[in-house]
């Protein structure tokens, strides 16, 4: 350790005493003031001396201290009382000794050098001492000087970021990671550069300082940024964006500054921050009072300290968000998190491969077919699919075997999808007749039409998730682009159980409630964000807020635009409904003879139902209740 560095550690040791005895003493003053005079006031009362007279007069005092320009008394309860002395009153000891009243020391006034003893010194001398141990134990463990003292008391020079120490064997590779290929492509040439530099450093290249994972929640951002380290074979830290935010202004720039300490101590390495739009958020264009202070402070030092460093040391910044359209446009610029690797949710192909990873992992039987599990999984985030490994373990080990069956991957499905069975749901006859129509009319419609899916699975049993039954549609392969034709066809589907309870009933039930949220929000879709109207054409109407966290979007138009969207929407689920009617009025005796198998038998495949609706010759048309 140099002379300079020696210098500045015993200076920050001095700076760091000097905050303890201001400390102390601020604790000090704050004890005296809510405490110890308090405490005085409780035990000693301020009364004027007209006060005192009446209760000399009403026989109250038992004791009296007269000083010379104060009296102290004591009434018939014990409560000392204090009030200034009045020089012309002659007669005050001769009342005194009418009443009775006994001339004690009542009251024990300290002296200047005892108040300053017992109010200061004693409270001051056990706190300065506390505050020295801290430092100093903290000083020691980070070197001579350091942060001790701020780290201990508010961990202000500590960033939090934990490294990772990997047992032999448990290092995370990309092996380790399914369903992203394009992304584990793009972080390859990181992991190349890690080590090798010097092949980049011949020709002058530069790597990326910093590279940003983005995608929706459970797609594997964190294991892919741990399997970058694992490859590189580097130290990994990781630290999540909200624990640099903290109630003082400037600790979350301290902790950023220790970080990229660490780093370049420990590098070639890899950082991760988790979540990054929680201090990457874009910095208010106004001045605003207060509120973002901490937030802005500690973006500009993680701007700075990534302008600072040297690349060609190996230190490598990966971060993680499922917010990107919320990021300061500073953070993305060259230079910084110059690179961007979409993480998205897998493709079938993907899925297929997330399945057969995790299930390495179980006993599986012979003959299971992971990918009609990921057929039915469509939308599925990678953790998802681990929970459903898991999910089927779990239901071998409930129904007594030691392998995981088709049956338990299928069923664990309609867990993750619909909620788990609910055992206690009992439902009338009548209940249990309309639900059945409900879902079969779902099901014929999507295979009456030539642009539907084709159907899995029809239930009839009650899931936790509020679902009175379900049906299942699956792709036979995967699927990028819908047309008009297809979304109109889901639309009709979506309206097909409401419209075979219209048909078979002649009511309707509150069974269609989701159905009538999806049917519209797609119709909606078609007119507001794919220009599927004669109406308005190509015209976008609709702002899709943050992609990655459900979508949600909101209406760009005036009032009449929305009020004309509202109308065409309308024309378009009604007019799919009247279609579904018409459906199922001309296929009512399939439509019969499906819901009574399905109402004995509660649960029927895709294959059951195919059967009896292909099926020439049908049995006779069941009498209605």
């Amino acid at each position: 350790m140099g002379m300079e560095e020696k210098h500045s550690n015993r200076n920050q040791y001095n700076r760091n005493l000097l905050k303890m005895f201001l400390l102390a003493m601020m604790l000090v003053m704050l004890f005296n003031v809510l405490v110890v005079q308090r405490l005085a006031e409780q035990q000693v009362r301020s009364v004027d001396y007209g006060t005192f007279l009446s209760m000399l007069e009403g026989s109250e005092l038992s004791a009296v201290q007269l000083e010379d320009n104060e009296v102290f008394f004591v009434d018939n309860a014990n409560q000392i009382y204090r009030t200034n002395a009045i020089a012309q009153d002659y007669q005050l000891v001769e009342r005194l000794d009418k009443a009775g009243v006994k001339f004690n020391k009542v009251y024990q006034k300290q002296s200047l050098l005892e108040t300053i003893f017992v109010d200061w010194i004693i409270p001051f001398l056990p706190l300065m001492l506390f505050f020295y141990l801290v430092n100093r134990r903290a000083s020691r463990s980070k070197g001579a000087g350091g942060l001790g003292f701020n780290s201990m008391m508010f961990g202000g020079g500590r960033s939090g970021a934990k490294e990772y120490v990997v047992k032999e064997g448990e290092v995370i590779k990309f092996s380790d990671v399914a369903g992203q290929d394009e992304a584990k492509e793009s972080l390859a040439e990181i992991v190349d550069f890690l080590k090798n530099p010097q092949k980049y450093t011949e020709i002058g290249a530069k790597m990326p300082k910093g590279a940003l994972l983005v995608g929706p929640p459970g797609t594997g951002k964190t294991l892919l940024a741990k399997a970058v380290a694992g490859e590189a074979g580097v130290p990994f830290f990781s630290i999540a964006g909200s624990e640099f935010v903290e109630m003082f202004v400037g600790m979350g720039a301290s902790k950023v500054r220790d970080l990229f300490r660490q780093a370049g101590e420990k590098a070639p390495c890899i950082v991760f921050i988790d979540e990054i739009d929680t201090i990457g958020k874009k910095r208010d264009s106004g001045s605003g009072m207060g509120g973002n202070d901490e937030r802005e402070q500690t973006l500009n030092q993680l701007l700075t300290e990534m302008d600072g460093f040297d690349a060609t040391k190996g230190v490598v910044i990966l971060a993680a968000t499922n917010r990107p359209e919320t990021l300061d446009p500073a953070l993305l610029r060259p230079g910084r998190f110059d690179r961007r690797v979409p993480v998205e949710l897998p493709d079938l192909k993907g899925r297929e491969a997330i399945l057969n990873l995790h299930a390495r992992k179980i006993k599986l039987s012979a003959g299971i077919d992971m990918n009609v599990i990921a057929r039915m999984t469509s939308g599925a985030s990678g953790a998802e699919l681990a929970n459903i490994i898991n999910e089927a373990a779990l239901g071998a080990i409930r129904n007594d075997r030691n392998q995981v069956i088709q049956a338990d991957l299928q069923e664990a499905v309609d867990t993750i999808l619909a909620g788990a069975q609910k055992k206690n749901a009992i439902l009338s006859e009548k209940e249990k007749q309309i639900v059945a129509y409900h879902e079969v009319g779902h099901a014929l419609l999507a295979a009456l039409q030539s642009h539907s899916a084709p159907v899995q699975k029809i239930t009839i049993i009650p899931r936790t998730s509020g679902a009175l039954g379900f049906t299942m549609q699956v792709e036979e392969g995967q699927k990028n682009l819908m047309s008009r034709e297809e979304m109109l066809a889901k639309i009709a589907t979506f309206t097909a159980g409401r419209a075979a309870e219209e048909v078979v009933f002649g009511s309707i039930t509150n069974g269609a409630s989701n159905d009538i949220e999806q049917a519209t929000k797609l119709a909606r879709a078609m007119v507001t964000r794919y220009g599927m109207s004669k109406e308005f054409d190509m015209i976008a109407l609709e702002t899709v807020n943050n992609a990655y966290m459900g979508g949600d979007a909101s209406l760009a138009c005036s009032e009449t635009t929305a009020a004309e969207v509202d109308r065409i929407v309308t024309e378009i689920v009604k007019e799919q409904h009247q279609k579904a009617i018409e459906i199922l009025k001309a296929n009512r005796r399939k439509l019969d003879e499906i819901s009574m198998f399905l109402y004995q038998k509660e649960t029927i495949t895709g294959e059951e139902f195919m059967e009896i609706l292909t099926r020439k010759e049908s049995l006779p048309e069941p009498e209605k209740n």
